[in-house]
């Protein structure tokens, strides 16, 4: 028990602040969600994946003109094979593989920098640090044109851990920054003015992309501008967090330069040693990574599911996702609202059941009917923000206190290391049944699963093993 004993009470108001204090805080803190959202949005889910294999089609396209038409396994540019490090494949695997390396980087970093965060406690600066450095790499894809894909894949791998180490750092504020009973509404308002920013950013880049004739410019040059446009999107609503955040803990050492290092894996060490110690923590962690699963994999088939099995042209997709992200915003709220009157688990629970619901209802959607996935898209915005907003919350709950940013690490590496599971699911259905209807009513088991083992998840308790003193309504 020396760890909950000797750390910091993040429990009473004194050491979160006075109301004033957190009220400024709070408002800040939620800016970053604004600010970093258009990574993920713009960045990961819409732009760079078709523009970054066009470029390396580009570079598949020049080494026919060099070798000859043999060079391609078929007359598909998407197979002719491209080569880095060694390795060929085709063209088109590139974004898949790519996404894989992100992830892997990700799992390996994301741990030893946050428990560099808790260890020097300097949060605000590591915050700033990797926000400025992603922002840059963002805006630096401006640069990638012509067949120089792999500057593209260097540049998204470092503005990818940026981005993750980034969001360790800030989860981390919000036991600090919020008491127990405030922490649902904060952590709700900041997950809904997240879809909103990452919303409003893409409005402005499809409108650049949609109107490039109108301004004169390609539409690869479109493309690229959005890409500097996210990196100043990112860096320069970052600066009203960094104005409001303060330091709330002492540094747990005293180490400087290269030394942090040796530090951070001493201390990540000790506290996956103690993790032990709290298995009410982990039934929860694990309960979530399941059901995430199910949401990030719904949300990241859609448009697949849109295309291939409804027959939907590009623009309802487009339009599909800008309502997600507006509606998302509203969603959050409701939460927010519903965790305060139920508490977060009930809400959750509820939100998993509409999760089922709207599942269910993509598998009747008829081909071909916009009104339908327009609707559709309505029901996953509603739920798509609010779950993971008050799961981030009730986890902070029933982390130690003074191991905020280690344990966010870990809850940020379980998500991604466990976040095959669903499209494999999905690929598997839809491959052994020849359907996407059926691949995607498949998801429900995620759900359905994240519903019952939350049941089995004593909350209450969990937050008093940590340490933690318990808000009104969990």
């Amino acid at each position: 028990m020396s760890v909950v004993d000797s750390s910091p009470d993040r429990g009473d108001s004194d050491s979160a602040g006075t109301a004033p204090q957190r009220v400024r805080e709070q408002r800040g803190w939620c800016w970053y969600d604004w600010a970093n959202s258009v990574f993920p949005t713009s960045v990961g889910t819409v732009f760079l994946s078709l523009y970054l294999t066009s470029i390396a089609e580009n570079d598949a396209k020049a080494d026919v003109a060099r070798n000859g038409p043999n060079a391609c396994a078929d007359s598909s540019l998407q197979q002719c094979d491209i080569s880095a490090f060694g390795a060929h494949f085709p063209a088109g695997s590139l974004w898949g593989y790519l996404l894989s390396i992100a992830t892997v980087v990700q799992v390996l970093v994301l741990p030893v920098m946050g428990a560099i965060a808790d260890r020097t406690q300097n949060k605000k600066k590591m915050l700033g640090t990797f926000a400025f450095a992603g922002s840059i790499a963002t805006a630096a894809l401006g640069f990638v044109s012509g067949s120089n894909w792999t500057l593209g894949v260097l540049l998204f791998i470092a503005a990818n851990i940026c981005w993750g180490s980034s969001v360790v750092v800030y989860y981390a504020f919000l036991p600090e920054i919020a008491t127990p009973d405030e922490r649902d509404a904060v952590s709700a308002r900041g997950w809904a003015f997240g879809y909103l920013g990452g919303g409003v950013a893409l409005a402005i880049q499809l409108a650049l992309f949609i109107g490039h004739d109108a301004v004169g410019i390609s539409e690869a040059m479109s493309v690229r501008l959005a890409f500097v446009l996210s990196g100043l999107w990112w860096a320069g609503f970052t600066l009203i967090p960094l104005a409001r955040l303060r330091q709330h803990q002492a540094p747990h050492g005293g180490e400087h330069g290269a030394g942090l290092i040796v530090a951070g894996f001493k201390e990540l060490g000790q506290t996956l040693k103690s993790a032990r110690m709290f298995p009410l923590t982990l039934a929860f962690l694990g309960t979530y990574l399941i059901y995430t699963d199910g949401i990030s994999t719904v949300a990241g088939v859609s448009a697949q599911y849109g295309s291939a099995e409804l027959k939907l042209d590009q623009t309802v997709l487009i339009s599909t996702i800008l309502i997600v992200q507006f509606v998302a915003f509203f969603g959050g709220v409701l939460h927010g609202w519903g965790a305060k009157r139920w508490g977060a688990k009930r809400t959750i629970q509820i939100s998993l059941v509409m999760w089922i619901v709207v599942v269910s209802a993509a598998y009747f959607v008829q081909a071909g009917q916009q009104l339908q996935f327009y609707g559709l898209a309505v029901g996953i915005g509603l739920v798509l923000g609010g779950t993971n907003a008050l799961s981030r919350s009730l986890f902070s709950q029933m982390v130690p206190p003074g191991r905020e940013a280690q344990y966010f690490s870990l809850y940020e590496v379980g998500e991604r290391s466990t976040s095959w599971l669903g499209p494999l699911v999905f690929a598997g259905v839809g491959q052994a049944t020849g359907s996407f209807r059926l691949a995607i009513i498949s998801l429900v088991i995620f759900f359905v699963a994240g519903f019952v083992l939350m049941i089995f998840v004593p909350v209450r308790r969990a937050i008093e093993a940590s340490g933690n003193p318990v808000p009104v309504k969990v």
